[in-house]
């Protein structure tokens, strides 16, 4: 029989509750169809800040390296506000992101059919379905980029830097257009060519890069239209590729495009497959301990994981369908609706487990 090794970051807030209800879940689906399941826990964040000193202790980043995938709930929170930008729970995410490579953000913008009514957008703009894939650039631009204080004129400046060079861009491109090759052979690439230089170099490159999938409709726009486009057409997207900081930004729009926050998977991938999961929202700490988080992120988080990671396509396909299905009938707090069924974080993972068994 398989068996994977999947290395826990619980985290800050809520995490250790949706990461124990996505395991529950987890487990059963690994029962159903024949697989495995090792489990080893590792610090990240906060919590690590507060057991170590650090954010991202090097056992962390070595017992992700030795896994099959990594599994994250969520960190932060303003118990560390206090903490230098350098040593943040955040910091901790971002070098785990470069420790293992991660380059690749998939963040699936998806509505399901029972929450069509909780997207802020009319349903005539929204259409039948919305289920657009971002491709973020996670490693590079200007979140890794060179960046200082200093004083310019005697007045308190800063300064961060955009770079990209062309194998970072072919990198992603791939990724993009070979998951646009497994969708509907439709890649918008998102920059802003005609400002920044490195935008110039990242179209330019994507264009060169067309030639190698001659199926894939590629077109371009500026992030600033695009960032009204998705709200005024959704429906013209499949996927769309940009560089990190767009991709921070359109994702998280496009996210409550979708009605929830709390609905919404994410998976980091280098170029071996290992791949990092998580849930888009952050650590909820207003709510940590309540029981009344949404887990459903992080299930979904796990379905990814099984897809793109560890090839059990039908177990990725289970959980998506059980979680479709318990929408019609059941909610958390956060996607209440009267008529509904309301439930605790924990009775929803079990009410996605019954569907699954």
């Amino acid at each position: 029989m398989k068996s994977y090794n999947i290395t826990l970051l619980k985290g800050d807030g809520i995490g250790p509750e949706i990461i124990n209800e996505a395991v529950k879940v987890l487990n059963v689906t690994a029962e159903k169809y024949g697989f495995g399941v090792n489990y080893e826990e590792a610090l990240l964040g906060g919590c690590a800040i507060d057991a170590t000193g650090v954010p991202l202790p090097q056992e962390t980043v070595d017992k992700c390296k030795s896994s099959d995938s990594v599994l994250l709930g969520a960190v932060g929170g303003p118990k560390w506000d206090t903490q230098p930008g350098s040593n943040r729970p955040e910091a901790g995410l971002l070098g785990i992101r470069g420790a293992l490579g991660l380059f690749a953000n998939l963040r699936p913008a998806v509505i399901f059919e029972p929450l069509k009514n909780a997207s802020p957008l009319r349903e005539d703009i929204i259409g039948e379905a919305m289920d657009i894939m971002i491709v973020r650039e996670l490693t590079g631009g200007i979140y890794f980029g060179k960046r200082g204080n200093f004083e310019e004129d005697g007045i308190p400046a800063a300064y961060d830097t955009e770079k990209y060079n062309v194998n970072e861009i072919q990198r992603i491109g791939r990724v993009a257009f070979d998951m646009a090759m497994k969708r509907n052979k439709k890649l918008t690439s998102v920059d802003k060519a005609n400002v920044l230089d490195s935008s110039r170099l990242w179209r330019k490159t994507m264009i060169e890069l067309s030639s190698e999938y001659p199926e894939v409709e590629l077109n371009h726009l500026y992030v600033d239209n695009c960032a009204m486009q998705l709200v005024r057409n959704p429906k013209q997207f499949d996927v769309i590729v940009t560089s990190n900081i767009f991709g921070d930004i359109l994702s998280d729009e496009a996210s409550m495009i979708s009605g929830s926050i709390g609905m919404l998977a994410s998976a980091s991938l280098n170029s071996t497959k290992l791949g990092m999961y998580e849930p888009i929202h952050g650590s909820a700490p207003d709510i940590a301990g309540q029981g009344i988080a949404n887990p459903l992120a992080t299930i979904l988080s796990v379905a990814m994981m099984l897809r793109y990671s560890l090839d059990e396509s039908k177990a990725a396909d289970a959980i998506e369908n059980a979680v479709a299905e318990v929408l019609k009938t059941t909610r958390t707090p956060d996607i209440y609706t009267e008529g509904m069924k309301k439930v605790s974080t924990s009775e929803m993972g079990d009410a996605v487990c019954a569907l699954i068994k």
